[in-house]
């Protein structure tokens, strides 16, 4: 079997079982953030930590409840990685310099998991698992009810209520991302992956010195980081390393794992909002785009441009031989279609279109399909957006969901496209500007800068995954970086929540037959097309730049 049909397979492999999780899981998730029952845990939890689950909320209250919980859970990762020298279970390592300390912190509390350190000779077991692990869960969880009540904002009217954000995220880590994770840990272990909690270990001698790898609880934050959108890799080679990810069905999973619940969430929003045609117009948006950007990748790096990569049936520089050009294609946009940044190759060694594929995959907003909650928002603000441009062709008050969008929703659509740009472009202009920074870069000219836009782009839209050819553990890229992070996060989440408390106190339009209809093909086209030119009006200066010169170089 050839290794371009190896690709086409597994790509028609994962595409029907997502296929078939897509209602089951769609179904689901609507009846967990529409029940009004909780579970006995969740009492427990609910008691523990003072909060009434039934007491609804306005958008500010929720918001603040996002800020508050993500503040909390920043303060209490930086301090874990500070006394990590004095925890039991540190394997011996010391603590976290504070620059580090704050990247790593404000980094897996945003749903980023950028890992500017190697994870097997820093981290010991305590943080590894009670740090990274929990704010895999609940980071996740955070974005997925700012979806939710984005969509409660299109479904309710007449009332401010967005839902209460306790019940919202303690819902969305008991009844959904720890069954599935549970279960993708078990497949994860029964394939391969390592979980235990040993010590360092010699494992023979490498050029000279000896070699050493030490155990961990490796398989269940796989699983949570595939499930959960976040991308931090137990070790430094992250979805690459063999006790991540041992063999070619694993690798396949993985990629299942990451855009399953973002792609079923569209489900959740039709039915929530009474029309799964709704659902499907926003599934096929994300579906077109991301089938595009794959097919796509694949023929940049199986073109067989000289015999080396004749020889080797594709680019293979930076690729593991176990999972070939094609697996790699998908696994690198689907991480960067998604928030999710683990990495199965190196995307620096990509070609030099490939590698401006997973920079514009980012760039898109991370919306086909997205990480979890934030994709789902993410596209929704899009429709605003193109259901605005339709009214604007036809002279009419645009509506969406029988919502009008007026100046206010206007207003709070187009900060919330403009705020991630502008954090992209600025803090990897100054990087460039400045006379320390550059200093990080491997490579000079093109393929300098595409490492720089990458590291930028990558923390702005809360991806994590790296170019691989920078040394971000600065404190230039550090404290950068984090800050990049942390705006990039939250300044987008007051946008969507401001905007859902406004269309939830709206009541109803009638559809008239003047109303666009949004369940139809000739939208979801809008839609894309809408998608495509903002990104490319806003961030072709730079691609051209970067990696475009070094494509049309080679």
């Amino acid at each position: 079997m050839g290794p371009v049909l190896a690709g086409v397979l597994q790509l028609l492999a994962l595409i029907g079982a997502l296929a078939l999780a897509y209602i089951p899981l769609g179904n689901y998730m609507a009846r967990v953030y529409s029940s009004d029952k909780h579970l006995r845990v969740e009492k427990w939890i609910y008691k523990g930590i003072g909060a009434d689950p039934d007491t609804e909320m306005r958008w500010p209250a929720y918001l603040r409840g996002v800020l508050a919980f993500s503040a909390v859970g920043v303060l209490f990762l930086y301090l874990l990685q500070r006394l990590q020298g004095i925890l039991p279970g540190s394997l011996g390592f010391s603590s976290v310099n504070p620059a580090q300390s704050f990247n790593t912190a404000v980094s897996f509390v945003t749903n980023t998991n950028w890992q500017s350190y190697y994870g097997e000779q820093t981290m010991g077991h305590v943080v590894q698992t009670a740090g990274l692990a929990v704010q895999n869960f609940v980071s996740a969880a955070v974005g997925i009810a700012v979806a939710v009540a984005l969509v409660r904002g299109f479904a309710r009217s007449r009332t401010g209520e967005l839902g209460n954000f306790w019940a919202d995220l303690v819902r969305g880590v008991i009844r959904i991302l720890v069954p599935l994770s549970v279960v993708a840990a078990i497949v994860l272990v029964a394939c391969g992956a390592i979980q235990n909690f040993s010590g360092i270990h010699e494992v023979g001698q490498f050029m000279g010195g000896h070699q050493q790898w030490n155990g961990g609880a490796v398989a269940s934050q796989e699983a949570i980081k595939e499930v959960g959108t976040n991308g931090g890799g137990y070790f430094n080679a992250n979805s690459a390393h063999p006790f991540e990810n041992p063999t070619p069905f694993t690798n396949l999973f993985e990629i299942f794992l990451l855009l399953v619940i973002p792609f079923a969430l569209t489900r959740t929003f039709g039915v929530m909002v009474g029309s799964v045609k709704q659902g499907y117009a926003i599934l096929a948006t994300m579906a077109t785009i991301w089938l595009s950007f794959v097919v796509l990748m694949m023929w940049t790096e199986f073109a067989h441009h000289g015999s080396a990569l004749q020889a080797a049936g594709g680019a293979m520089e930076g690729k593991e031989q176990r999972f070939g050009v094609g697996a790699s294609s998908i696994f690198a946009v689907s991480t960067t279609l998604t928030s999710t940044g683990a990495v199965d190759s190196f995307h620096s060694s990509f070609t030099g279109l490939g590698g401006g594929i997973t920079i514009l995959g980012m760039q898109l907003g991370e919306i086909a399909p997205g990480g979890t909650g934030s994709g789902l928002y993410g596209m929704l603000i899009m429709a605003v957006i193109a259901v605005f441009i339709a009214g604007l062709m036809v002279g009419r008050t645009p509506e969406y969901l029988g919502k009008k969008i007026g100046t206010r929703e206007m207003k709070l659509a187009a900060c919330y496209i403009l705020i991630t740009p502008a954090l992209v472009l600025i803090f990897a202009a100054a990087s460039m500007a400045l006379p320390t920074p550059p200093h990080s870069m491997l490579n000079s000219g093109a393929h300098g800068f595409s490492e720089v836009l990458y590291a930028f782009t990558s923390a702005a839209n809360n991806n994590g995954s790296a170019f691989a050819g920078l040394n971000a553990n600065t404190d230039w890229f550090n404290t950068m970086t984090g800050l990049a992070m942390l705006l990039g996060r939250f300044l987008p989440m007051v946008f969507v929540l401001a905007l859902a408390g406004s269309l939830a106190e709206q009541k109803p339009v009638p559809v008239t037959a003047g109303t666009l209809r949004t369940e139809k093909p000739l939208f979801t086209g809008l839609l894309v097309g809408a998608i495509l030119i903002i990104t490319g009006l806003t961030y072709f200066p730079a691609l051209a730049l970067g990696p475009l010169a070094e494509g049309l170089a080679s």
